[in-house]
């Protein structure tokens, strides 16, 4: 299993004017660590106008600033949201960036949280799933044609030479936001990697890989022309302490994640500049279901994230992706943890990745029978609750008609 680091740039309140300026600085450094730990990637969202959530609306700018501090740790797009993009921008800023990593840039693509984000670039909700479908048809061929143009529903660009072009050939790995767990399945259709969340179970996890894979192997439906990138990842709530108490006590950061994602799906952003996240969660913070969401991370001593990890390694997941930058977990507290993670867990996870790799091999050349698990039984992630549940593009479509009609 592989492990990577993951970035929301959350910003609580209140600021002052240095905060955002310390945030990235930190958070640069805590990728540098990252990189000489031999941690394997380092990913970063784009998210827009999502007060203390998310200060990360410009990924490209900041992973750029990473390649100079990095020399191995692959840099990730989790992700670029294509309905707010221009699929000739894309293509140029993916291209610099991977020139700049010396080819380790990884490509994931996504459409955006919803109306707060989506309704400034004049984006509909109802229709983001086809823009990014389009988007992708319209993005890859950039990538290597000297000449390309499209004329499509949502986009249309004449005949250009779209420059630079990356430094991977034909560019780099694509991979597709899961945040609604039923999209693992079309991401196996689609030849992509899966960026989802921590499963409920191992059982979860071994259905849901289960079915990608089935997907991938027996139904593969590719949006355009692109290598396969057969991989999943789940991003958990993480903190590594010498005890399991220690490491609870510094990982408030993913309640306030949680939390967030649980505000922002019941009431949007009414008054933009004059919320408080922060002071709004703080009678959250000692609810149960704050609670529950502390265990339902890779938060705990070495011992304890070595077991859970091992039972989510079994079922062919690829990757783990460790969300420590949340709320006010404190920069020392994040670069102790991923030392201690680095020296006392991940070895042994690193070392078991060539057997995982002809485990693949062989699931993907047919020599392995996956039972068809009903993934379907699993409908949450770990994290996930009532409020922040991710609908499908036909449940956005019939929850936006219904507005209408009303």
């Amino acid at each position: 299993m592989k492990v990577g680091i993951f970035y929301e740039l959350q910003l609580p309140r209140p600021w002052g004017e240095r905060s955002e300026y310390q945030l990235l600085q930190d958070a640069l450094a805590q990728i540098e660590l990252a990189d000489r730990l031999g941690f394997d990637y380092a990913w970063c969202v784009e998210h827009h106008f999502l007060e203390e959530y998310s200060h990360c609306s410009a990924p490209e700018v900041f992973l750029g600033a990473a390649t100079q501090r990095t020399q191995r740790i692959r840099l990730g797009h989790g992700i670029i949201q294509l309905p707010t993009n221009h699929p000739f921008r894309v293509a140029e800023r993916v291209a610099t960036l991977d020139l700049l990593s010396g080819g380790r840039v990884e490509l994931g693509l996504g459409e955006g949280q919803g109306p707060v984000e989506l309704h400034p670039f004049g984006r509909r909700v109802r229709d983001k799933r086809e823009v990014w479908e389009e988007s992708v048809r319209a993005l890859v061929p950039a990538f290597t044609e000297q000449r390309w143009e499209w004329h499509g529903e949502f986009f249309d660009f004449p005949a250009r030479n779209v420059v630079p072009k990356p430094m991977q050939k034909p560019h780099p790995p694509l991979w597709v936001a899961c945040s609604n767990i039923t999209t693992i399945a079309s991401a196996g259709r689609w030849g992509m990697g899966a960026l989802g969340f921590q499963f409920v179970s191992p059982e979860a996890a071994h259905a849901w890989v289960n079915r990608y894979y089935l997907e991938l192997t027996k139904n593969q439906a590719k949006l355009a022309d692109y290598p396969v990138n057969p991989n999943i990842a789940m991003v958990s709530g993480f903190m590594c302490a010498p005890t399991d108490q220690e490491a609870l006590a510094k990982a408030s950061g993913w309640t306030f994640f949680v939390f967030c994602l649980s505000h922002y799906g019941r009431h949007g952003i009414p008054n933009p500049g004059e919320g408080n996240m922060w002071e709004a969660y703080q009678e959250w913070r000692h609810t149960d279901k704050a609670q529950e969401t502390l265990r339902s991370g890779l938060i705990g001593s070495p011992d304890t994230i070595r077991r859970r990890l091992r039972e989510f390694e079994v079922t062919g997941v690829d990757q783990v992706i460790l969300l420590a930058q949340a709320g006010r977990t404190a920069h020392e507290d994040i670069c102790r943890s991923l030392e201690l993670f680095a020296r006392e867990v991940m070895p042994e996870f690193h070392a078991r990745e060539p057997e995982h790799a002809r485990w693949k091999a062989d699931v993907l050349a047919g020599r392995v029978n996956l039972d068809a698990d009903d993934a379907d039984t699993y409908t949450l992630y770990a994290h996930q609750n009532e409020d922040i549940v991710r609908l499908t593009p036909a449940e956005l479509k019939a929850k936006m008609a219904a507005k209408e009609r009303a």
